[in-house]
């Protein structure tokens, strides 16, 4: 974006997005909705992520960023720091820098949630295969 040049909004559906496995993460997607990669944010990875029975994503730390985890559907554990707790629907989970933390679907459905990440620049590379292997 160039100096004095308007930032494009972004519409989209969902299922525009294919679902992608991010590293670190076993039976565990996620599709990348508002991302550098693919809307004009630099302040932003806003995901969904579903998770099957016995997916998770391992236990690890985010030097600079924080996430809010929504959970939607299904039940697991989150990790934060060594203790685990049971998560639900409705349920926000707020992780400050520093914090380490994994999510689990220890249920027996599909574990999805909204994923908030703020600076993204410090979140993993996500590769965007496009549907492809």
């Amino acid at each position: 974006m160039t100096k004095g040049t308007k930032p494009k909004a972004k519409l989209m559906r969902a299922e525009e997005a294919f679902w992608e496995q991010p590293p670190g993460h076993f039976e565990a997607f996620s599709k990348l909705l508002v991302h550098p990669s693919n809307a004009n944010t630099k302040f932003f990875d806003f995901r969904i992520s579903s998770y099957q029975p016995k997916g998770y994503a391992e236990v690890h730390v985010h030097q600079i960023a924080e996430n809010v985890y929504y959970i939607l559907q299904g039940r697991g554990m989150v990790e934060l720091d060594g203790e685990r707790h049971l998560v639900e629907p409705h349920m926000v989970i707020h992780i400050p820098p520093g914090v380490r933390h994994g999510i689990f679907n220890t249920g027996l459905e599909d574990l999805i949630f909204i994923v908030v990440a703020s600076p993204p620049s410090d979140m993993p590379e996500v590769k965007q295969t496009g549907g492809k292997s």
